[in-house]
């Protein structure tokens, strides 16, 4: 009995009262958890040199992770996970918008971290492949591991119009997924159904640039590898000699552009 009330207490104690707080940790803890797998896969397969993965199995590991993330997060947070459906939230009246900097800055932290969590984890793996040379470009190039690049022959327009596509079907998708009016999923299984969504995008829509389909997940690990050593060419965009285009650090490899994820 004295246990017990010893441990009601402490738990009082180290409950986190704010809605905000929490909402934010677990927004931050679901970015985690889907950068962190999703990289993971790409850098099993990229360091192995695709005799441990391959692209089918960096977009399920992709659309896998998204499903558990919005389990650990879902109740707390609405695990949205991405800027883009954050607005959509805010624009359909779901999030207030004094909410909507502070999601998209946990968004981006938490993507920045477990980019240094993939790094970290694969460190021994990334120096054995590259011989401690990490670059953007050529044979042995890594950035893509954590960030997506388009194409080698996609032009400018082509990647605007993809994204805006992918990202369009990616929201239409799960607004019908949560629309209680419409064809119910079953309790629970919401997230399960979201995964196939984000794998079916990225089976029919992943070719051009990864489909990131998330600011933060992309633009968070590129800060990472920015700092880690891969430096600012990681930003650079440049005309392939065949026309304008956008630089990719996949072209040599004739991979799939960039690791993949999506929501």
């Amino acid at each position: 009995m004295v246990f017990t009330q010893a441990r009601a207490e402490v738990r009082g104690h180290l409950q986190i009262r704010s809605l905000l707080a929490r909402q934010c940790l677990a927004e931050f803890l679901g970015v985690f958890v889907l950068m962190l797998l999703t990289q993971g896969a790409v850098a099993q397969a990229v360091t192995s040199g695709e005799a441990k993965g391959n692209f089918f199995t960096m977009f399920l590991a992709g659309s896998l992770a998204v499903t558990i993330a919005i389990y650990v997060g879902g109740n707390v947070s609405g695990a949205h996970l991405n800027p883009a459906f954050s607005l959509t939230m805010c624009l359909l009246g779901r999030l207030p918008w004094v909410k909507l900097p502070i999601y998209i800055l946990v968004q981006l932290l938490s993507a920045f971290c477990a980019s240094g969590a993939t790094y970290v984890l694969y460190y021994d793996a990334l120096q054995n492949y590259t011989g401690g040379n990490l670059t953007v470009t050529g044979p042995k190039e890594t950035a893509s591991i954590f960030a997506t690049y388009p194409a080698p022959y996609l032009s400018l327009n082509n990647g605007f119009l993809d994204q805006v596509l992918g990202t369009g079907m990616l929201i239409v998708g799960l607004l019908a997924i949560l629309d209680r009016r419409n064809k119910g999923v079953p309790a629970g299984l919401e997230p399960v159904v979201v995964g196939m969504l984000v794998l079916t995008i990225g089976l029919s829509m992943g070719a051009n640039c990864g489909f990131p389909l998330n600011p933060a997940r992309d633009l968070g690990p590129r800060l990472f590898t920015y700092v880690a050593g891969w430096g600012p060419e990681v930003f650079r965009w440049e005309r392939p000699s065949s026309g304008a285009g956008l630089h990719s650090p996949s072209s040599s490899k004739g991979s799939v552009p960039g690791s993949p994820v999506c929501l």
